[in-house]
């Protein structure tokens, strides 16, 4: 007897699309064919839906514990849920304290088994402070390790200098597991912003000069000496330039151990939207001329970029409110919209193949990661997965946000293709504009030195 059998759809496959039936019992996947037969419990109709692998949102940020205002496990995870993710890592910084050794680590486990709808996995943070407890962070279950190599915006959680990012590279090839790391020129940012602001600087065009294409690439490529030579696993998140993910082909076919990662805003906006909406779309790297968009999206399309992360960012409305834009707090509200964005801007604009587009939202980020449960529409691995209505043309509006303060940059947006439907292991969590408060997320921890995507 099936606990529940998914009838009708059209499944989003690596294979490409194939109507089938699912099986599920136990929260997995136990049959998947055309009309299955068995008897089952309950029964759901997914005829005229594609199916989709539920998404894996590798790059959020959360806040809790300390800053809950912000966001929180509750809110973010409704948000992450109406866009059809159903797992998700957590950043380890802009909570408070930030994910720095296993007792923080533990505190944020917590927090997220008690709050989140969603199966979740927690980075640790690597910084000049906490060398020394890279060990304890693998035990206690890290995805991998987060560094910046520009200012991160909090004191708590320094950037990483080069001295800091080689040793825990070095660090984390001997625990099998991946370095992400923030890639900006400290150097040439500060001395950027640094001449700026001794002018006077304060429109968000003076802010795009101080963070060029360049700086992004410098870190970039200074990251990859580094993992080269140490054979280190590394990550590259939140590229925004076709160039970036360039130097990281390259690397990779001397042999570097490298995955890339960009955002939705990246592919969606430009710099000439920053400059027309402000303070929600401010991030860093920042937007980008629409020529390297261009770029960004041949990558893409080629298949040369491993998965699409939100870098869900968010603030109170007190952080993205002042006339002086450099003192904006910089991220992009964005966890809810990053499918949409996939299927409007790449397959419906641009051709993307929906196999490709459950790639980089779902099974590339599980094999990366080390997570073969999840990422895709296979016997044996969890039944997580959304539920699309493909053709359906809809308009994002302020009350259909679900994060807790609704400054998502996409209102407004009209998208092509809308989720109905997000089940996290065979259970409901969001159907309609309803959730599903009962069922709560699991800890992902990682099967040491996952292959490459």
């Amino acid at each position: 007897m099936l606990e529940l059998l998914v009838r009708g759809g059209t499944l989003v496959t690596p294979a490409g699309e194939r109507r089938a039936d699912l099986g599920i019992t136990g929260g997995q996947l136990v049959e998947v064919g055309e009309e299955l037969t068995g008897a089952a419990t309950r029964t759901l109709d997914a005829a005229g839906l594609h199916v989709f692998p539920g998404g894996l949102d590798v790059h959020v940020h959360l806040n809790e514990p300390g800053r809950t205002h912000w966001e929180g496990f509750e809110t973010g995870t409704r948000a992450l849920a109406a866009g059809g993710a159903t797992s998700f890592f957590d950043m380890p910084l802009n909570s408070s304290p930030p994910v720095l050794d296993a007792a923080t680590f533990q505190e944020k486990r917590a927090l997220g088994e008690a709050k989140s709808l969603l199966d979740f996995g927690l980075w640790g943070g690597l910084t000049p402070l906490n060398l020394d407890k890279l060990d304890e962070l693998a035990g206690a279950g890290v995805i991998g390790f987060k560094a910046f190599m520009s200012n991160s915006g909090l004191d708590e959680f320094p950037a990483a200098d080069d001295a800091t990012l080689y040793e825990g590279l070095r660090a984390a090839k001997r625990l099998g597991l991946p370095v992400a790391v923030h890639a900006e020129s400290e150097p040439l940012t500060r001395h950027f912003s640094e001449l700026a602001r001794a002018r006077g600087a304060h429109t968000a065009r003076e802010y795009l000069e101080t963070r060029p294409v360049l700086a992004e690439l410098e870190a970039v490529q200074r990251a990859l000496l580094y993992a080269g030579e140490l054979g280190a696993k590394l990550h590259l998140v939140h590229l925004s330039s076709g160039a970036a993910v360039a130097l990281a082909l390259e690397a990779r076919a001397r042999g570097v151990d490298v995955s890339t990662e960009t955002c939705p805003h990246y592919l969606h906006f430009t710099e000439a939207d920053l400059e027309r909406v402000g303070a929600a779309l401010k991030c860093a790297p920042p937007l980008r001329p629409q020529a390297v968009q261009d770029d960004l999206w041949a990558a893409l399309l080629r298949g040369e970029i491993d998965m699409v992360g939100s870098d869900h960012s968010p603030a109170p409305p007190d952080r993205k409110t002042s006339e002086n834009f450099f003192a904006l707090w910089g991220g992009v509200s964005g966890a809810q919209s990053t499918l949409s964005v996939l299927l409007t801007d790449g397959h419906a604009r641009r051709g993307l193949p929906l196999a490709a587009l459950a790639a980089l939202s779902a099974l590339n980020p599980a094999r990366r990661f080390g997570l073969p449960q999840k990422g895709a529409l296979e016997v044996g691995r969890d039944a997580d997965f959304a539920l699309v209505e493909l053709g359906r043309e809809w308009t994002l509006t302020r009350e259909d946000l679900q994060d807790r303060w609704k400054q998502n940059p996409y209102v407004g947006s009209t998208f092509s293709g809308q989720v109905r439907a997000t089940y996290l292991r065979g259970q409901p969590i969001f159907q309609g504009d309803q959730f599903d408060g009962a069922g709560r997320g699991r800890l992902l921890t990682p099967r040491r030195s996952a292959g490459a995507v």
